[in-house]
């Protein structure tokens, strides 16, 4: 081979080099993840880079030093520039902040109802909606606040079902969907008409039903909570649903059922269950992968996180999470990673796992203040 052909394959051979691990570069990706830790008054940014999850910072949050204010719910507007943040514990009713995610610091604040919980904004009406849960006292129905954004104002408040709480829009934004955790039941807001177009119960009963024992909340662990006596017996959902969640494509919408151990497949336009996924104990929160291929659930009584592949209705190999008490998850766009918070017994502090769904492993963790609950994808870059 002449000087001349050696020197042009070196310098091709190097250039094939280079190309290459320009190609890995460009296609390495950083996630963005909020995480609350409820018993700390605090949030976390957390980084994730493939391999390892770090904290680029954490948010104190709330106004009181003295006291727990238990930042419960938090959610990142669709064009990704504020985050909002339920502060469940007030006096006595809690409040939405929003931040912005540029500085992470709070642009403005509205009072909602008796301890607002999950939220989301609507990309069909740009409007928020929050749902206050309610652990104040007597097991009535409580309500669906509507705040406009911008403003920061509250609209309107929608009453729904007893204990109101995982909730989630519609892909097309058009449709709220929630669970009355005590009442058994799930219910469809229209977004637009801002009431309830239908509600189900999960239970398989009718409406009225004699008294069934007292509130159990051992699998809630609201310890910072106070809570009054009920003195008027209710019906005690079997099911005790905790999060409803509607699938981007399928027309079907998948609920969590925390007491029945079990997932419920609602099909939407027959408004009907129609199948049921057998799950670990006491499922609490879920999310689907934007791919519409994978549904992931937080099994909060086994510490466990469950991947459903919803085509073949068959669940994955559990993920055992770092520490028990396994809370919420949320699910990177390109439906590859399940990030999962788990808020830890006792002392211990809050953890954030990340789940490679496809191959049903944890891939990385890391620990951050107590009682990790709230979790909401922002970015990925």
């Amino acid at each position: 081979m002449s000087k001349i052909l050696k020197s042009v394959f070196n310098k091709a051979f190097l250039f094939t080099i280079a190309s290459g691990l320009f190609s890995l570069v460009a296609q390495a990706q950083d996630y963005y993840i909020y995480v609350t830790a409820e018993s700390e008054d605090e949030v976390a940014l957390v980084k994730f880079d493939g391999e390892n999850a770090t904290i680029e910072e954490t948010i104190p949050v709330g106004v009181w030093p003295a006291e727990i204010e238990g930042p419960h719910g938090i959610n990142v507007s669709p064009d990704g520039k504020y985050w909002y943040l339920s502060l469940a514990h007030g006096n006595p009713y809690g409040t939405l902040y929003k931040y912005s995610t540029a500085t992470n610091e709070v642009v403005d604040t509205v009072m909602l109802g008796l301890f607002p919980a999950s939220l989301q904004v609507s990309k069909a009406t740009g409007l928020l909606y929050c749902v206050n849960f309610n652990l104040h006292g007597d097991m009535v129905p409580s309500t669906v606040s509507v705040v406009d954004p911008e403003e920061m104002i509250e609209i309107e408040k929608i009453e729904t079902g007893v204990m109101p709480h995982g909730s989630r829009i519609s892909a097309d934004g058009m449709y709220h969907y929630s669970v009355g955790m005590m009442s058994g039941e799930l219910f469809e807001i229209s977004t637009t008409k801002l009431k309830v177009n239908r509600k189900l119960n999960l239970d398989g009963v009718e409406e009225e039903q004699p008294a069934m024992g007292g509130m159990d909340h051992s699998m809630m662990d609201h310890s910072k909570m106070g809570h009054t006596s009920m003195s008027t017996p209710m019906y005690h959902s079997a099911t005790k649903p905790t999060w409803a969640m509607p699938h981007p494509t399928n027309g079907k919408v998948y609920v969590a059922g925390n007491g029945s151990d079990e997932i419920l497949e609602v099909d939407l336009e027959k408004w009907e269950i129609t199948d049921r996924f057998k799950t670990g104990k006491a499922p609490y929160n879920l999310d689907i992968s934007p791919d519409g291929k994978y549904l992931v659930a937080t099994y909060k009584g086994s510490g466990e996180t469950g991947i459903w592949d919803l085509k073949k209705k068959k669940e994955l190999p559990r993920v055992k999470n770092t520490r028990m008490v396994s809370h919420g998850v949320s699910i990177s766009p390109d439906s590859k990673y399940a990030f999962i918070s788990v808020e830890g017994i006792g002392g211990e502090p809050g953890t954030m796992d990340v789940i490679d769904i496809k191959n049903a492993k944890k891939v990385a963790s890391v620990d951050m203040g107590k009682q990790a609950g709230g979790i909401i994808f922002w970015k990925m870059e």
